[in-house]
């Protein structure tokens, strides 16, 4: 519903505009806002008028009207002043309300209608006959974007991002837990949708939250969907690349699902198959806590193509240090990880035993 402070921001411009001092009383005759002191309007009078058939009343210089919400009685608005020109300004000022009203109610019902749209809590039926009177296109693509968000700061989170992407564009800004602000981005005809532009918007996002409210986040997004009832896929994609950027590409601020590559796989196998593997590999020599040494120096070599020269380079030690380094690791884990399988087993065990971390401390 429109607050107090909207109507009497309304009513403050159309006196600043007209010079025609305005009330605005609620049915109980309570004063709602107001540009000058109503002392002459008594909420008896007020109920009584609510409770009329006339539409319009006036008092010596007062106007009274009545201020609709499609067809049921919310407001009586006062215009102040003698003649046509008093009543005419209390007519624009109740348009201009009654438009404030219907503004507010199907922006709150359009957030209402995508938030249980992506929790999947309609009928098919219902999303295309409530997409049609909320105005809202079903046939056009979008992708749902996450913004991690900050508790502290979510009522600024959220009013940047409205401001960024704004309901004329086709974008909207909601929430439906307290982990993340939910993006609806539409793409535009003739937008350019590849992944790298998709990221660079997400990287927007981040660089905004961090200079505007000095937010450190993280962004994650699912893929385009073509038709509004798929928008629910595209945020469960979001928020499968939220939780699996957070458990194998931490460093990361943007995942997007399409990316995720192997971490994908992983984070959707049972648990005791994951369990079962690690022990296959490692047996009792599980790399749960090692050496923050040696993950830089693993995962510089990997990033590095298995390249031993330009490891050794990116780490400024010798060629030589880098070897003891991995024949050390080797005879450990019993993983040459200058060998392309072994690496790459290397690489899917630790990615692994990410996961099994992840989960014993969800379980907990």
């Amino acid at each position: 519903m429109i607050t107090n402070q909207i109507i009497k921001n309304t009513i403050d411009e159309l006196r600043g505009i007209t010079k025609t001092d305005l009330c605005i009383f609620d049915l109980n005759g309570d004063e709602v806002a107001s540009t000058y002191e109503a002392e002459d309007i008594t909420p008896e009078l007020i109920v009584s008028f609510s409770k009329s058939a006339v539409d319009s009343q006036v008092i010596g210089q007062n106007h009274l009207l009545k201020i609709m919400d499609d067809e049921e009685l919310v407001y009586i608005l006062n215009a102040r002043g003698f003649g046509e020109d008093a009543y005419m300004i209390g007519r624009i000022a109740v348009s201009e309300i009654q438009n404030l009203i219907v503004a507010y109610k199907e922006r709150f019902d359009r957030n209402n209608f995508f938030q249980n749209l992506i929790l999947d809590n309609m009928l098919l039926v219902d999303i295309y006959n409530r997409a049609k009177k909320l105005r809202i296109e079903t046939e056009y693509p979008r992708v749902v974007f996450l913004v991690e968000n900050d508790m502290e700061k979510e009522n600024a989170a959220v009013e940047l991002l409205k401001s960024l992407f704004s309901e004329q564009s086709g974008d909207y800004v909601t929430t439906v837990d307290e982990k993340n602000i939910i993006l609806i981005k539409s793409i535009q005809e003739g937008d350019d949708y590849s992944t790298e532009n998709l990221d660079a918007l997400a990287l927007t996002i981040v660089d905004m939250m961090n200079t505007e409210i000095m937010v450190n986040t993280r962004v994650a997004y699912g893929t385009m969907v073509q038709e509004l009832k798929d928008v629910s896929k595209s945020y469960k994609e979001a928020k499968m690349a939220m939780e699996v950027a957070g458990i194998f590409y931490a460093d990361k601020t943007i995942a997007a699902y399409s990316s995720l590559g192997i971490g994908r796989l992983i984070y959707q196998l049972p648990t005791n198959l994951c369990r079962l593997y690690i022990d296959e590999i490692f047996g009792d020599h599980i790399p749960d806590d090692m050496d923050e040494e040696s993950l830089m120096t693993i995962n510089k070599f990997f990033e590095n193509n298995l390249n031993i020269s330009e490891t050794a380079r990116q780490l400024f030690i010798h060629r030589n240090t880098l070897v003891y380094r991995i024949e050390r690791l080797q005879k450990e884990y019993g993983l040459d990880i200058r060998i392309f399988d072994e690496a790459l087993t290397f690489k899917i065990a630790l990615m692994v035993v990410s996961y099994m971390k992840y989960i014993d401390g969800r379980e907990y």
